[in-house]
């Protein structure tokens, strides 16, 4: 969905549905139902805020931004989604960290082992807030949004909740059961490694004959998000 200026006094909505929601509208079963909706602003550059101050800056914001045509691809429809909290004191958002020590935030993975044996590595990450004691449980992520390269990888012992026409993948992780004494969370994620035929790593592969893919963890509560590369040999 986007919000297109015309340059008058009238906003005009632009709602489209994703491939994802055509294909629930699609069974017409009855079982298509709009429950929930979130706001996103991915278009809007804040440094405006910090070079000219709130007024002008907001106004320069609202008269120079592009507004972004709404999408069909649900992998990229909504990538910096906005979020509300009761707490009207709250001063510090969580951010995510990798726990699991990666060179460069790279993780390195290696393509020569057998289809009944893949290539797999953990990943832990962490949701850490910074100075603020004890987190508001309203932040704390119990489950996580994980997004992948459907051709490469997999999360080992999971089912991906969709798969797009571009072959990225989204799956739900559950939190780590334990729950830190600031109310943060981790999550464990297994990566595996996809069996592919030579033509197919060959055609993405990079002058270094690596294919690199980005994972992307991001938390259902906070909306914190963190991205790490991976390599694959």
């Amino acid at each position: 969905m986007g919000f297109l200026d015309h340059s008058t006094n009238n906003i005009i909505l632009d709602a489209v549905l994703t491939d994802l929601g055509r294909e629930a509208l699609s069974r017409n079963d009855g079982s298509f139902s709009i429950f929930k909706f979130a706001f996103s602003d991915e278009e809007i550059d804040y440094s405006h805020i910090v070079n000219f101050g709130r007024t002008v800056g907001k106004e320069k914001i609202e008269k120079n931004t592009p507004i972004l045509e709404a999408t069909t691809l649900g992998s990229l429809g909504q990538k910096y989604r906005l979020r509300s909290f009761n707490n009207d004191n709250l001063t510090r958002l969580p951010t995510l960290s990798l726990l699991t020590s990666l060179l460069n935030d790279i993780l390195s993975l290696s393509r020569s082992a057998t289809s009944q044996t893949p290539a797999s590595s953990t990943v832990q990450v962490q949701q850490k807030i910074v100075s603020a004691g004890v987190m508001d449980p309203d932040l704390s992520d119990f489950s996580y949004r994980i997004t992948v390269d459907n051709l490469f990888l997999q999360l080992a012992g999971r089912v991906p909740d969709s798969v797009d026409d571009n072959n990225i993948a989204v799956y739900t992780v559950e939190a780590d059961p334990e729950i830190s004494s600031q109310n943060t969370t981790t999550v464990s994620l297994g990566v595996i490694a996809r069996s592919v035929s030579d033509d197919l790593f060959q055609t993405y592969q990079n002058a270094s004959s690596i294919v690199e893919r980005i994972i992307t963890i991001s938390g259902i509560n906070s909306g914190a998000f963190i991205s790490f590369r991976v390599q694959i040999s």
